[in-house]
């Protein structure tokens, strides 16, 4: 199947707090949820073919998560199931402002067991642009899987796009996170970091100087920097441009940064990576602004992506 955009990684199950039952146990919501695949439910709703390579477990939560992006239109020829290792559990704690805090269950997960040898040539020779994150290299053997794939993507010629989604409990030693994140730096041709993650990878608190340091030191042509509520920045050759947030009910914000990501994607798709002026990007900030303040209003991420009209109607706001 001919694709526009593959992303690698994990796919998993966000258990999201939903309240008390009547004897005050706390209960979860079991949604459907990784970085790389949230990103390709939104690409999917803005009318792009996408395909997903990565590994669940071939247990209740792997076989329903495989249901749930083939049911959305995502192409699963490269999602593989793991008969030892179970799906990666996380579970989200919400904090009052909307923020959140995770606990994760992968030691191992399925999604660490990718192989190199599941990574297929044939699947990147029409695609357009590869996206992938660091939580795929956090272990072996999918460490080497990932850089199999973003090896292959630019064999074929396509874009490559990082999302480094810090989370520092998958990391043995924040050493070997910065290591794969500076290999993700070193790859890519548009870099979607938040604010956190920038002052976290460079050790620069401010953030202009931050995305200086990774434009001069890994020559990257499009960076776009997320403020949360506060909205982006984008930084392209000698360009600037900011654009705010907008002002929602947040519920949660996981998922956030995907769909922002998944609009910044489906933009430079749009223009071309070479087309971009500061009227384009200020309309992609935007866009993209509104698409990730919708989704803090609902509970989870890969079912609750935006449509095209919610943006728009947010937008006119």
């Amino acid at each position: 199947m001919n694709v526009d955009v593959i992303a690698l990684g994990e796919l998993l199950i966000d258990f999201t707090q939903a309240g008390e039952s009547p004897m005050q146990n706390q209960l979860f919501e079991a949604c459907p949820g990784g970085a790389p695949c949230n990103v390709l439910a939104m690409l999917q709703n803005l009318g792009r073919k996408t395909g997903f390579i990565g590994k669940v477990g071939n247990d209740q939560f792997g076989v329903m998560l495989r249901s749930i992006i083939q049911e959305i239109g995502i192409d699963s020829t490269g999602l593989s199931l793991d008969e030892e290792v179970n799906t990666t559990l996380a579970f989200v704690h919400t904090f009052a402002d909307g923020d959140r805090d995770f606990s994760f269950y992968r030691n191992p997960g399925a999604d660490m067991m990718l192989t190199r040898d599941e990574i297929k040539d044939s699947y990147f020779k029409h695609a357009k642009l590869f996206h992938f994150g660091t939580l795929s290299m956090t272990d072996e053997p999918s460490r080497e899987a990932t850089k199999k794939a973003v090896g292959l993507a630019k064999e074929h010629g396509m874009l490559v796009s990082f999302d480094p989604n810090l989370r520092p409990p998958l990391w043995k030693d924040l050493h070997a996170a910065k290591a794969m994140a500076s290999y993700g730096f070193g790859e890519c041709d548009i870099l979607k970091i938040s604010d956190n993650e920038v002052q976290f990878y460079t050790g620069l608190e401010d953030y202009d100087a931050g995305v200086l340091f990774l434009q001069e030191t890994y020559g990257i042509p499009l960076i776009v920097l997320t403020l949360g509520k506060e909205g982006s920045r984008a930084y392209y050759n000698d360009l600037r441009v900011e654009a705010p947030g907008f002002s929602v009910p947040t519920i949660e914000t996981t998922g956030a940064g995907d769909t922002f990501c998944a609009c910044l994607i489906d933009s430079v798709l749009t223009h071309g990576l070479d087309g971009l002026d500061y009227d384009i990007l200020e309309q992609v900030l935007l866009r993209a602004n509104a698409a990730a303040a919708i989704v803090t209003t609902k509970v989870g991420a890969l079912r609750s992506m935006p449509s095209e009209e919610e943006i728009t109607n947010l937008m006119k706001t």
